[in-house]
Parts: C-alpha cells; structure tokens; sequence
C-alpha cells in the first residue's frame, strides 16, 4: 500500500511526517529540488521580523533583483513564487504550448493548447536538469535552476519572458518569492496588473535584499557539481542510471518502486507522474548528511526493488 499518493509538485514533508508521527524535521525530503550550497536563510529572515507587523512594500527587493540581473527595476514584477509568476504569464497569454515532457504547471495554466502558439520551455530543463543548446528560443523561459545549473542568474535573451523562482536558489521556499523578468516595461506593467495586492509577503520583501547580497551562483555551482557526481554514483551502485543534467537535480527514467520504498523510511523523491513518466523519479542533490542518510536508507531497502 502506498504511504503517501504522489502530490503534483512535490514537497509534501509535512504529510509525510503525520503519516509517520514523526517531526517534520526528520523527514528527507528530496522531492523539492533545493540548493544544497545555500547558506542558511534562517539568520537573514529573523532579522526582519518587525516586517510581520506593516503591510508588504516591495520596492527595496525588486531593486536588489534589478541589481543582481542587471536589468531595468521597471521590467520586473515580484511573485508569490515561481508558481504565481507562471499563473500570471499565462493569464496574459492564455493560449501557448509546452510540450508533454515539461514542467506540468505551464500546461495547467494555459487555457488552451496551440502547437503553433507561443512556446514555453524550462530551462534547465525539468525534470532531465539538461541545460538547453544557446540557439534555442522560447517565448517565455522558466529559469528557476539557471544560476545552480550555470552561475549566472539569467541568459539574458531578448525578447522573452523570464519566470523565475528565487526560493529554489536561497532555499527557502516558506518565503515564496518568485519573479517575471518582461521584455519591456509595458508587459511588466500588464503582469503587474493582473498581481495581487501585496502579492510578495511582508517578510519576503524585506529579507530578499540581504539574502541576494549574501549569494554566490559561482559558489553554488562549484558546490553542487561534486554533490550531483557523488549522487549519480550511489544510485548507479544500486541500480539505477540517472540522465546527465547540469541542475541540482537528477532524473531517473527507470526506478520503479523506489518512491514507496524510501517513504516508510521517512525520505521523500519526486514521482515522475506530473511529468507523463510514472516509473521515474526526480531526485535532489542532497547535502552530504542528506546523501549519507540516503545512502542508508537504499541499502537498508536494497531487498525490496520492485516493491
């Protein structure tokens, strides 16, 4: 019997520790594909605690994004994270294509799909974490892994639509800080429009300056990389063959079972469902203690492949 049904974006730590009568913190969770090089958060956030008590005003955070991205304040606009910058994307363009093997939330917010309309592409790309070759363009391009996969923060096409999700990068996806970085100032204008009122928590707004100042793609992706090869050669010893990618995650085609096995162990990966692939797991490069108890808990289930 199945511990916990595959939810459609993953994260589900919090169910899965009720289901174990465990606390949250005990859970693994490598279903949320964060970074593992990021500095704690948690210091940065509790310094703007009094943000809590005045409503939200994010214009010192959008700023600090300008900054970082070297683009115009006036082409970005804020979000409740990745999911809501999608949301708003496609209630300005309702009617695009992405296709099958792609992130499921651009198809589930799309009002209809055109294979002739405006395409939508992540990149890297989720769930295989490949990196997508230079001439490749798109309409609008969800960067959510770009600076953990490359170091830089954006590619900087002309043109396109960029949606990003900052709490995958500063690991801390409680805060929920998303972004659309627009073409031009008109189009932000429009997304900005469709937003809700104090969109970006209070707490979020203030915290986002200094926890940009404080990150270092660079460093980021010089600390994944040895995580990522470490990861793909401990699911290689037990069987399973992970596709090549350049995110901090990895894709794994043919792991059927896998996913039930590790819950009862209080470890949690992506189901390949929401992607069309039901047999195949996304799994997040760990940290090194979240890849020992990995490691563990795949040899303590090495005798129930296929379960």
């Amino acid at each position: 019997m199945t511990l916990l049904s595959p939810g459609p974006h993953g994260g589900d730590a919090q169910r899965l520790a009720w289901a174990l009568g465990v606390p949250v913190g005990e859970v693994l969770d490598l279903s949320v594909s964060l970074n593992p090089a990021a500095a704690d958060p948690a210091p940065v956030v509790v310094r703007h605690l009094d943000a809590i008590g005045r409503y939200p005003d994010d214009s010192a955070a959008v700023a600090a994004l300008a900054e970082v991205l070297s683009v115009d304040r006036t082409r970005l606009v804020l979000t409740n994270g990745g999911a809501e910058a999608v949301a708003l994307v496609a209630a300005l363009h309702p009617i695009g294509w992405a296709d099958e093997f792609e992130f499921s939330l651009y198809r589930r917010h799309l009002r209809a799909l055109d294979p002739d309309g405006p395409h939508w592409m992540s990149d890297p790309h989720n769930p295989s974490g490949r990196l997508a070759p230079r001439d490749c363009r798109a309409f609008v391009r969800d960067e959510a892994f770009y600076a953990l996969a490359t170091g830089t923060w954006t590619r900087g096409d002309q043109g396109t639509i960029v949606v990003g999700s900052l709490t995958k990068a500063l690991a801390c996806p409680g805060l929920r800080i998303g972004y659309v970085l627009a073409p031009d100032d008109g189009t932000a204008a429009r997304i900005a429009h469709l937003r809700p009122r104090w969109s970006l928590n209070g707490l979020a707004a203030a915290a986002l300056p200094d926890l940009l100042a404080a990150a270092d793609p660079a460093a980021w992706v010089a600390g994944i990389g040895p995580l990522r090869s470490d990861l793909t050669d401990l699911l290689h010893r037990h069987g399973l063959d992970a596709c090549p990618g350049a995110a901090n995650f990895l894709w794994v085609p043919a792991a059927r079972g896998l996913r039930d096995r590790l819950l009862p162990h209080g470890v949690l990966v992506r189901s390949g469902a929401s992607f069309g692939h039901p047999d195949a797991v996304r799994i997040a490069v760990p940290t090194p203690a979240g890849l020992e108890r990995f490691e563990r808990v795949l040899w303590l289930t090495a005798g129930a492949e296929g379960g």
